[in-house]
């Protein structure tokens, strides 16, 4: 049977591809060996196959319609807002795993939205392009939630959901080693008068709630504190919710944190246990 192996959340900050020297170079390598050090990591733990939980910004789904959860079930093309060194490409996509995710959420209440031919965005692009790709031959699963917009899914629902996840992948008939991976966050203003803002408190907050594997407090967290503490960006810490719940709650450690104004994020890493 298939197994998560390994977990992670991590930023997916576009910026620092267009404005790099907003950061210090300092904190440039801290969140670039950030990275490598999870790319290592997925190795060591002899991972084939990735869930990259992310979020939509509008630029895949619009105003229009958008959906609550969306999962990849064919193939995968990314990201579609290229960024200076990353290219839009084909991303191995294991078609079989997303679907039977999607099937048995059908089958205990939870109605995906599939993409059989999906484009994905910066927050599936840039933690593919830098922990996934580099352990080259792995395939990835996309996820992407209503977190980066209104209206946004509810924290408990994300939370749900990786339990879902969790479920699924253990059912699956597969010998896959799986790791899923948590993409957003975590202060940060997106378009509005506070943008350049980052709050080392909450995001403090955020991570020992991730490294504690406190379910209560990640689900206690409500909206408008978020939206006043973290800002707009950190409504994508739903992303953490469903990681979490994915590796089972089980705790974790902090890899590196850089607040770093210059890039308007909070920029946090943190490797999940996976529970027994």
């Amino acid at each position: 049977m298939a197994e998560i192996v390994g977990g992670f959340v991590v930023p997916h900050n576009p910026v620092m591809y267009f404005n790099p020297k907003g950061a210090s170079q300092e904190q440039s390598d801290t969140v670039y060996g950030a990275y490598a050090k999870m790319a290592d990591r997925i190795k060591e733990l002899k991972a084939d196959t990735a869930i990259i939980i992310g979020c939509d910004h509008y630029i895949l789904f619009g105003t229009e319609c958008l959906p609550r959860y969306v999962i990849s079930t064919g193939e995968i093309e990314g990201p579609v807002d290229q960024l200076p060194g990353i290219k839009r490409a084909p991303i191995a996509s294991n078609a079989a795993l997303g679907e039977h995710i999607a099937q048995h959420g059908f089958a205990t209440g939870f109605d995906w939205t599939v993409g059989r031919a999906l484009h994905v965005d910066h927050s599936v692009g840039i933690p593919h392009h830098l922990m996934v790709k580099p352990n080259g031959g792995m395939t990835t699963v996309a996820v992407m939630l209503a977190c980066g917009v209104d209206p946004y899914l509810p924290i408990r629902r994300a939370w749900d959901l990786g339990e879902n996840i969790a479920e699924a992948v253990a059912g699956f008939p597969g010998s896959d080693r799986v790791v899923v991976i948590g993409s957003g966050g975590i202060s940060h203003h997106v378009g509005d008068e506070r943008m350049g803002e980052v709050n080392p408190d909450f995001d403090r907050k955020i991570l020992d709630i991730v490294i504690q594997g406190d379910k209560a407090g990640m689900l206690a967290l409500t909206d408008e504190e978020i939206l006043r503490d973290g800002g707009n960006g950190a409504m994508e810490i739903r992303t953490y919710a469903c990681a979490m719940a994915a590796t089972r709650a089980a705790g974790g450690t902090v890899v590196a944190y850089e607040p770093i104004p210059g890039w308007v994020t909070g920029m946090g890493f943190a490797e999940l246990k996976v529970a027994a």
